[in-house]
């Protein structure tokens, strides 16, 4: 349990591939003027990397080391494709909206990144956990990213779930403040700023909680008949 929990802690925060790891930036800034799109695209490369985790850690014994990069990217490159269409079937207005950011996932280096590290060393089961630890942590990287900036540029929160996820998903829409928000923030100038306000932010609990607490100084008490004496 305590390795699972590790795990779930490296993925999610401690290890988070955006605001720890500083990769997948590239998407991460692209599709993050919006929660929607943040979560459509975090979601994506989790079933991504779940799958091509799991697949790689099954086929380790299989795989020499002389290809295992080129196997690795073929794999993945499967798994993207197929990810590709079933969100153009199922999901075509997000498919729409992300258009080439899908297919890129192929280069992500975060996917290939964990296949080397992990699911080539581990077993199927604790590979599946990696990819579900690091696929929510950048999930939820991109989501509250495109969550803050639509907040501060638009007023709105999730605007078009129910176009872009399904109507199931209108239930997500919500406008935090009347009016529009400032500009910048759905810009790219504001995916920069928001990116570094979270790693500034996410440094600055982690130097809290890791900083050793202040001990209470011990009163010297002196008896009166030491004093006298």
């Amino acid at each position: 349990m305590s390795q699972v929990r590790d795990i779930m802690a490296d993925g999610v925060w401690r290890n988070n591939v955006v605001f720890s790891q500083m990769l997948s930036l590239c998407p991460t800034l692209a599709v993050t003027s919006a929660a929607t799109q943040g979560l459509g695209m975090g979601a994506a490369t989790m079933a991504v990397l779940i799958a091509s985790n799991m697949l790689v850690a099954l086929l380790r014994g299989l795989i020499t080391d002389e290809v295992r990069i080129p196997a690795f990217v073929l794999i993945i490159a499967t798994l993207v494709t197929i990810v590709d269409l079933a969100m153009n079937a199922w999901l075509h207005e997000l498919h729409k909206v992300l258009g080439l950011f899908i297919p890129l996932i192929v280069v992500n280096c975060l996917i290939l990144g964990r296949a080397e590290s992990f699911a080539c060393k581990n077993s199927v089961a604790l590979s599946a956990l990696d990819g579900l630890a690091m696929g929510a942590g950048f999930t939820l990287a991109l989501t509250l990213m495109g969550a803050l900036r639509e907040i501060g540029g638009s007023g709105t929160l999730f605007s078009g779930a129910a176009t872009l996820l399904g109507p199931a998903m209108g239930v997500l829409e919500m406008r935090v403040y009347p009016g529009d928000g400032a500009l910048i923030m759905i810009l790219p100038a504001g995916g920069f700023i928001v990116l570094g306000l979270m790693i500034a932010a996410k440094r600055t609990l982690d130097a809290r909680k890791s900083a050793p607490r202040p001990q209470a100084a011990s009163a010297n008490v002196t008896s009166p008949m030491a004093t006298a004496s």
